[in-house]
């Protein structure tokens, strides 16, 4: 059975660092919950369906924090121990201040006016806006070890995922 505490990369056999190999992270996840999945502990001790659970929980949160990049990176950085203060520095730069206004208006206007094809362009061009910063991700963690750099990258990514969550939102309200 895997170790229970491990470090989330060392759990999935993978190196410590942002850009991932997806396939492997896929396989050895739905590996490793074929060992543990409690199922398989059924007719074992309390103790051992107890220790089963707690590890199929460490992998599905590991895997879940992996899978998604904002949350991969913040991994990294708390494993540095860098704190990304997300929730008290909100500091942005002003050009990245005014996209998000010019984002949020633009969800507005194509909600009110039940434009979806509006939004799913807008969806795609957050997405590309995601992937450039998961690009400077990559190079911040695993190239050059900026880690200020990457705590800043990481804020924005996590108000692109969140401007991407009400946009996904939006659609489906305006499908039903």
């Amino acid at each position: 059975m895997a170790e229970f505490n491990q470090n989330h990369f060392a759990l999935f056999g993978l190196p410590e660092q942002f850009a991932l190999d997806s396939t492997s992270l896929d396989q050895n996840y739905r590996r490793l919950q074929s060992e543990v999945h409690p199922d398989r502990f059924a007719s074992a001790s309390p103790h051992e369906r107890l220790h089963s659970l707690q590890i199929a929980t460490q992998v599905n949160d590991a895997y879940a924090t992996l899978k998604n990049p904002t949350a991969r990176a913040r991994y990294l950085l708390q494993l540095q121990g860098v704190d990304t203060q997300e929730e008290s520095n909100t500091a942005m730069p002003a050009d990245f201040l005014m996209l998000q206004m010019e984002w949020r208006e633009a969800i507005a206007e194509a909600s009110e006016a039940e434009d979806i094809p509006a939004l799913e362009h807008l969806l795609k061009t957050i997405r590309l806006e995601a992937k450039v910063l998961q690009e400077q991700l990559h190079i911040a963690l695993d190239e050059n070890k900026a880690l200020h750099e990457a705590s800043a990258a990481v804020r924005k990514l996590a108000f692109i995922d969140k401007v991407r969550a009400d946009i996904e939102q939006a659609i489906i309200k305006l499908e039903d």
